[in-house]
């Protein structure tokens, strides 16, 4: 494959500017190749191969790379030596987003959450900017799907309000990180992920280059700026959240909005939690006024169960270091065959 850009000499012979080459990246798992390939032999699945415009970086900007968070300590120190304060966890006005987070928010953390479209996402992080907001806290809520006057309208329908939270409809990663360095915010929302563009990235919005350098670029926002940064992921058809598996490692918390859109329950589970349990799940329910949380699951489960009735069971399930009950029922239907034999014939 022809090369893009040719290399350049200056008169002592140094790499002025490196060749630039085009791959294909898989969207779905991230596999490289260097020609197109109609089926990915990594995942198996057909047609995700995209071509992508790769530079690589000159021999000086190698010698000289960038400020990453394993930088911060630049050298080894004994496990004894170190020091830290532990700073107590945020707490929201929703106590079940409190339990599945492991008792609260952790300061300059990352937080993914992920679920199907319309299921209430932005609804739950507009009314957790709206109580962080209303404690002390700076909110700056960056959406790259709503204008600010469309996010201003669920807000009003949320009741929400203050000072304290900022709403910025912007997808340039370069502007956001230069808003950030000028208003040093305590909490960031990123609504969504994959709506977010790297402009040193060549590759087109919401592709696997663009996804992983994203959010490489929040970790690194949260862990050096101690901001805690919640990020909205979209889904793929099977459930899973979309873009790189490396998306859901980088995080420190990964969190699935789930429930039908048909009813009024959701479930908010952890599958992922490096400050806590992932048995542990939050359930609320969609009204009009926003997602209220359902202290006493139990009761809606056995709430339309009939007193009395055949073939049904009370049984006792642990979510966490919560028990919850549950109804089992069997169904059973009067026959007038006899009961199914197996015979067996034995050859001579």
């Amino acid at each position: 494959m022809e090369d893009l850009v040719l290399q350049e000499y200056n008169k002592k012979g140094t790499i002025l500017l490196a060749k630039a080459k085009t791959k294909f990246v898989c969207q779905n798992c991230g596999y490289v190749s260097p020609r197109y390939l109609g089926r990915c032999p990594n995942c198996g699945v057909w047609n995700q191969m995209v071509e992508e415009v790769d530079h690589p970086e000159s021999a000086k900007a190698k010698a000289t790379p960038s400020r990453r968070v394993s930088d911060l300590e630049s050298k080894p120190v004994s496990i004894d030596n170190v020091s830290f304060e532990k700073e107590p966890r945020i707490k929201t006005d929703l106590s079940e987003l409190n339990r599945v987070l492991g008792g609260g928010i952790v300061p300059g953390s990352l937080i993914l959450i992920g679920g199907d479209p319309g299921i209430g996402k932005s609804t739950l992080l507009t009314q957790v900017s709206g109580q962080l907001a209303n404690t002390g806290g700076k909110v700056l809520y960056v959406s790259g799907e709503e204008s600010a006057s469309q996010i201003k309208m669920r807000a009003d329908r949320l009741d929400i309000s203050g000072k304290n939270l900022y709403l910025y409809p912007q997808t340039d990663m370069s502007y956001i990180r230069q808003t950030i360095n000028e208003m040093h915010p305590d909490y960031l929302i990123i609504d969504s992920v994959q709506t977010m563009d790297e402009p040193e990235i060549t590759s087109a919005v919401g592709s696997i280059s663009q996804i992983r350098e994203v959010t490489a670029e929040l970790m690194n926002i949260a862990k050096q700026d101690n901001i805690t940064v919640f990020v909205v992921g979209h889904v793929t058809k099977g459930g899973a959240i979309a873009g790189p598996k490396i998306l859901e490692h980088m995080v420190d918390t990964v969190l699935y909005f789930e429930g039908d859109t048909h009813h009024s329950y959701r479930i908010l589970r952890s599958v992922k939690n490096r400050f806590g349990s992932t048995n542990e799940i939050g359930i609320f329910e969609m009204r009009t006024k926003g997602l209220v949380e359902v202290s006493n699951p139990s009761e809606i489960f056995l709430e339309e169960r009939l007193a009395d009735a055949n073939g049904s069971a009370v049984v006792v399930s642990m979510e966490g270091t919560r028990p919850i009950l549950v109804e089992i029922q069997s169904l059973i239907t009067p026959t007038i065959f006899g009961n199914a034999k197996n015979r067996h014939r034995i050859g001579s």
